[in-house]
C-alpha cells in the first residue's frame, strides 16, 4: 500500500478564515462609557476582524466628522465588511445609518453587527429589502414628526399662543401673581394657586418690579 508522506491536515482556522477583511471599529463617548472601548476591542478581535479602529468621541458628532470611522469605512475593498459590537457604536442617526448601508451596498461591502441585529453578507439578497424597509421606516418617522410640529402649530394659533416657543401666561394670571406676591404669598404658594410654573412666577415678578422702576 502506498503511503503518502509529508501530509498534513490543513488547520481548522485555515479553514474558517474568510477570504474577505474584516474591519473591525469601536467608538466610546467617554473614557467611563459603560461601552468602553477595551471590552468592545476585545469582542471585535474574538469575532476575527483583521483590523480594527477605535475612537473616543461624543455621540453627538456626526459620522463624516470621526475620522477613525471614515479610516475604518475607507479600508473596506469590494467583499469585505465593517464590524460593529452594536450599530449605535458606527452611527449617530438612523438617517446616516441607511445612508451609509445603502452606499456600502451599492459598493458591494457589507456591515455586520455582533448583537446580531444586522448582517448584510447572510441576508444576501434580501440585503437591499432591509435597507429599503429602514429607509422607508425613516421617511414614516419624518412624516410623523412633522404632523405633530403641524398640529402643534395648530393648536397654539388656535390658544393664542407665541408659536416660537411656550404658550403666553394670560394677563389675568399676571395679574394673580403680582397681586398674591404683593399678599405675601410665597413662590410654591403662588404656584400651587395658579399651576404656573416657578420660572414663570419669578419672570412675571421680576418684569412688574422692572416696570415699576421705570415709572
Amino acid at each position: 500500500m502506498t503511503k503518502f508522506q509529508g501530509f498534513q491536515r490543513p488547520s481548522p482556522l485555515l479553514i474558517d478564515k474568510p477570504t474577505y477583511k474584516q474591519i473591525g471599529y469601536a467608538r466610546a463617548s467617554s473614557a467611563s462609557s459603560k461601552f468602553g472601548l477595551e471590552a468592545q476591542v476585545a469582542a471585535l478581535r474574538e469575532a476575527g476582524c483583521d483590523q480594527i479602529f477605535q475612537e473616543t468621541i461624543s455621540t453627538r458628532v456626526k459620522d463624516i466628522d470621526r475620522p477613525q470611522l471614515q479610516l475604518a469605512l475607507g479600508a473596506l475593498k469590494e467583499g469585505d465588511e465593517i464590524v460593529f459590537v452594536k450599530l449605535d457604536r458606527g452611527f449617530r442617526t438612523q438617517k446616516e445609518t441607511i445612508n451609509v448601508l445603502h452606499d456600502l451596498q451599492e459598493q458591494d461591502k457589507h456591515v455586520r453587527t455582533l448583537d446580531g441585529l444586522i448582517n448584510t453578507r447572510g441576508l444576501g439578497k434580501f440585503a437591499p429589502i432591509l435597507i429599503g424597509l429602514l429607509s422607508g421606516l425613516n421617511q414614516v418617522e419624518r412624516s410623523m414628526i412633522a404632523e405633530r410640529q403641524a398640529e402643534s402649530i395648530q393648536y397654539r394659533k388656535e390658544i393664542g399662543a407665541s408659536l416660537g416657543g411656550r404658550p403666553k401666561t394670560n394677563t389675568a394670571k399676571e395679574g394673580l401673581v403680582v397681586r398674591l406676591r404683593n399678599e405675601g404669598c410665597s413662590y410654591r404658594n403662588i404656584r400651587a394657586q395658579t399651576g404656573l410654573a416657578l420660572a414663570t412666577i419669578r419672570r412675571i415678578i421680576v418684569d412688574q418690579e422692572e416696570s415699576a422702576v421705570a415709572v
